[in-house]
């Protein structure tokens, strides 16, 4: 070994130990020499923080940003080794971020990675980013067709590796602890149906119903007329096929359609929109609740499912995204943006409505998409046969950064209900006791 090369593993060594002292963590760093270098006393070796070239050290001394970040680890130069990054969440030790930087010797860290800004580091992308251009309302050119399909159209296969069987992709609702996912998803479509009190031979909508679950539920155990509205080709086929199988095409019918284009004012007595508000985006609110309101009857019910962050004192802070939530819009859901609960109900009022009940799905959100990470981590070598090892990598990413996001409050998802308001009784019963039977 040349002697440059020495100096620089024994810098690299000297931070390691520093790291451990700090971290006290149960994870080792994997040099791409095959080197394990624990970052705690006790780190048991099997989940190691992996390098796989030094080049993937220079990328991110010369470009310390999150975006270079999460490039090396979709190109697997930078890899979580051993497990899921909740794996990796739970052994990362007890100092926080913040913590770190304060208590870290920042000239050992320099002399230990200062070498490599000199090396051979060119950037390359992994090509997984959206490439289009995003308006932010739809009257300044927003194609949500297109942002849609970049999310949902990987292909079916790919979803039914961490889906449960009716390929539910929002929050499961677990009564208890023992649960399972299928379980929880169908408990979930069924208090969607009982808080909207849906009744044989009502006119039901399903705005963004995705691969069918909840129009083929509510026909089924609920004798309603279901319509539902995707942009995804994918789901629409999938639906399609499903509602022919099961023989309900008489009572479900799925279109590939816009909702904004939906022309037929109070055709509908019950609305559903469960997990598609968040592509909607907050310059286009006003639009959608409008057309919420057009197609709703007077006192009919409509269910609002989305997820929400937390407040600011301003908007302007609210709307500035930090790095982890740029790279989910750029490689996972571009065109997203989350409100807050408050922002829903304020909107929901302003549009006509009257808001009944508000509930808190956040555990819930967690325990999902927990259950999704171990399941995509289980199937992935068949999702890198479907779209690649670079996207199977963000996706893992993705899915455990969520369950993460959750447990911490980073974010949370409430289910809204309200009616279109009129004057009198809003023909609801006097308590929700019979919603938790």
């Amino acid at each position: 070994m040349a002697p440059d090369t020495d100096r620089r593993m024994d810098g690299l060594r000297r931070l390691a130990t520093h790291l451990a002292e700090l971290l006290q963590a149960d994870l080792s760093l994997k040099l791409w020499t095959g080197e394990q270098l624990p970052l705690g006393p006790g780190a048991s070796g099997d989940l190691c923080i992996t390098i796989r070239t030094p080049a993937a050290l220079t990328r991110l001394v010369r470009k310390p940003k999150f975006v270079t970040l999460i490039e090396l680890l979709a190109s697997g130069d930078l890899e979580l080794e051993g497990g899921t990054l909740l794996d990796f969440a739970a052994r990362r030790g007890t100092i926080n971020t913040k913590g770190l930087w304060r208590r870290l010797d920042k000239r050992l860290a320099f002399r230990a990675l200062a070498p490599f800004l000199f090396g051979s580091g060119q950037a390359h992308s992994s090509g997984t980013a959206y490439a289009g251009p995003i308006a932010e309302k739809v009257e300044q050119g927003r194609d949500d067709g297109a942002l849609i399909r970049f999310h949902y159209d990987l292909s079916n296969e790919f979803y039914e590796l961490f889906l449960d069987p009716e390929m539910v992709y929002t929050c499961a609702y677990f009564p208890d602890a023992t649960t399972t996912l299928a379980q929880a998803q169908q408990a979930k479509l069924d208090m969607i149906c009982r808080k909207l009190r849906l009744q044989e031979g009502e006119r039901f909508l399903d705005i963004g119903c995705g691969w069918g679950g909840l129009v083929c539920h509510a026909a089924q155990h609920y004798g309603v007329k279901a319509h539902g509205v995707t942009l995804a080709q994918e789901q629409y086929a999938f639906a399609q096929a499903k509602i022919a199988r099961l023989g309900i095409a008489d009572r479900v019918t799925v279109e590939l359609r816009d909702y904004r284009s939906l022309d037929s004012p109070e055709s509908f007595d019950k609305i559903a929109s469960i997990g598609m508000f968040e592509a909607v985006g907050i310059d286009n609110h006003h639009a959608y609740f409008s057309q919420m309101h057009w197609l709703l009857r007077p006192r009919g019910l409509y269910l609002h499912h989305s997820i929400a962050r937390p407040a600011k004192r301003n908007m302007k802070n609210f709307r500035r995204q930090r790095p982890e939530y740029a790279a989910l819009t750029r490689y996972i859901f571009p065109g997203g943006e989350l409100d807050t609960v408050g922002m829903s109900i304020n909107n929901l009022e302003a549009h006509g409505f009257e808001v009944h009940d508000v509930e808190a799905w956040r555990e819930h959100y967690e325990r999902t998409t927990r259950v999704w990470t171990e399941n995509l981590y289980a199937n992935r070598h068949k999702a890198a046969e479907l779209v690649g090892w670079p996207k199977t990598r963000l996706w893992l990413l993705y899915l455990a950064g969520c369950s993460l996001s959750f447990q911490r409050s980073a974010v949370g998802i409430f289910q809204t209900l309200a009616s279109k308001k009129t004057k009198g009784a809003s023909g609801l019963p006097p308590t929700r006791a019979d919603l938790y039977r």
